[in-house]
C-alpha cells in the first residue's frame, strides 16, 4: 500500500448487490494481513470501515493508522493470528519514535478498535491491542492559536463588505466565532438553519456524531448573516448550502464551501488584515470562548455552547490565563 494508506473502501455498484459481490470488489484491495487470514476477516475488515465507522473523517485516519499497521506486520512476516501484545508493543515503540505521542495514541486507538471488532466477529479470539499502552501525554491547554478580541475585530472590519464574497467571509467567520461552531459544522448549515425562534435568529448546527445543536445567534453574528442572505439572494432557497462558493467570475454556485476553501479564506483575510497571528479554522472557536470567558462567562455554559461532552475540553480553549503581566516577570530580581 502505497504511502501506507488503507484503499479507498468506497464502491461503485448499487445498494441492491450482495455482500458477496462487494467482498469480490474489494479483496485485491485489501492489506495482505487480512487477505491471508481468510474470508471471515476479509468481510468484518470490510464492515468495521463500512458500516462500524460511518464518520468519513475517522475513517480515513484510521484507514492510514491500521493501513500502515497491516504493512508493518506485513513487512515483519507476522500473520493475523499471530499478532499479540508484544507485537502491537513494538510497532507502538517504532511509531514512538517517529511520531508525536497525540498521534501515536490515534493509532493505538484505531488499531484497538479493530481488533475490537474482529473479536466480536469471532476472527480473533482475544484483543491484542487491549492491554499495550500508548505513549504518556497529558494535556492541560490546546496549541490552538488564539485571537485576541481586538484582532478578531480588526479582521472583521478589515473585509470589504461592497463585494458579495466579502459579506459571505464575514458571515461565516460570525458564526464561527460567536457561536463557538466548528467549521465543519459552519460549512455544513444550509439557509433552514438559520431560523427564527422569537425575536432572535437560532443558528442548527450539525456536530461530530450526527448531533443537532441549536444555538441562540449573538445580534452580530445575525447582521452578517442577514447581510449576506439579502445579497446573495438565497433566502428562500431553504435546502441550499448556508455558505456556497463563488466561481472564477465572481458569480455564486451551488456548490457548498469545503473547508480546505474555509482555510485559504481566513489566511488570505488574517494577511490583508495584517495580522501577525498564525491562525487556522478552529482559531475562531477557541477565540470566541476565550472571549467570553474573559468577560465573565461560566466555564459550564461555554461548554453547552460549545457542545463539548466534557467541561475538560473546554478548558482547552481558555486562553484567559495565558498573559503574564510585566508586573510579574519584574519580580525576578537577578
Amino acid at each position: 500500500m502505497d504511502n501506507h494508506r488503507l484503499p479507498s473502501l468506497s464502491c461503485q455498484k448499487t445498494v441492491a448487490d450482495s455482500g458477496s459481490d462487494l467482498l469480490m470488489i474489494q479483496r485485491e484491495r485489501l492489506p495482505v494481513l487480512i487477505r491471508n487470514a481468510g474470508h471471515n476477516a476479509e468481510r468484518r475488515f470490510l464492515e468495521f470501515f463500512t458500516a462500524h465507522i460511518r464518520n468519513p473523517g475517522t475513517r480515513a485516519v484510521y484507514g492510514h493508522a491500521v493501513g500502515r499497521f497491516c504493512q508493518w506486520c506485513e513487512w515483519h512476516g507476522v500473520s493475523l493470528e499471530n499478532v499479540s501484545p508484544f507485537i502491537v508493543a513494538g510497532y507502538v515503540e517504532q511509531l514512538t519514535g517517529q511520531l508525536s505521542a497525540p498521534t501515536v495514541k490515534l493509532h493505538l486507538a484505531a488499531i484497538r478498535m479493530l481488533f475490537d471488532w474482529l473479536v466480536t466477529g469471532h476472527v480473533m479470539p482475544v484483543n491484542p491491542a487491549a492491554s499495550v499502552r500508548g505513549p504518556k501525554h497529558i494535556v492541560r491547554k490546546g496549541k490552538t492559536p488564539v485571537l485576541t478580541a481586538a484582532e478578531a475585530r480588526q479582521l472583521l472590519d478589515s473585509i470589504d463588505r461592497s463585494r458579495i464574497v466579502g459579506l459571505r467571509d464575514r458571515a461565516l467567520i460570525g458564526v464561527m466565532v460567536y457561536s463557538f461552531a466548528r467549521v465543519s459544522a459552519t460549512i455544513g448549515m444550509n439557509v433552514e438553519d438559520c431560523f427564527q425562534q422569537g425575536r432572535r435568529m437560532w443558528f442548527r448546527l450539525h456536530e461530530k456524531g450526527g448531533k443537532r445543536h441549536d444555538v441562540p445567534a449573538h445580534h452580530n453574528a445575525e447582521a452578517y448573516v442577514d447581510a449576506w442572505l439579502t445579497a446573495a439572494g438565497i433566502a428562500d432557497d431553504l435546502k441550499s448550502p448556508l455558505f456556497c462558493t463563488v466561481s472564477r467570475h465572481r458569480t455564486l454556485t451551488p456548490r457548498r464551501m469545503h473547508r480546505a476553501d474555509v482555510l485559504r479564506m481566513i489566511k488570505r483575510r488574517a494577511r490583508q488584515a495584517g495580522l501577525a497571528t498564525h491562525i487556522c479554522c478552529h482559531t475562531f472557536r477557541a477565540t470566541g470562548i476565550t472571549a467570553y470567558l474573559e468577560n465573565g462567562g461560566s466555564l459550564e455554559h461555554a461548554q453547552r455552547i460549545a457542545a463539548h461532552e466534557s467541561v475538560r475540553t473546554t478548558k482547552l480553549y481558555d486562553r484567559t490565563s495565558d498573559a503574564i503581566t510585566l508586573d510579574e516577570i519584574e519580580r525576578i530580581i537577578i
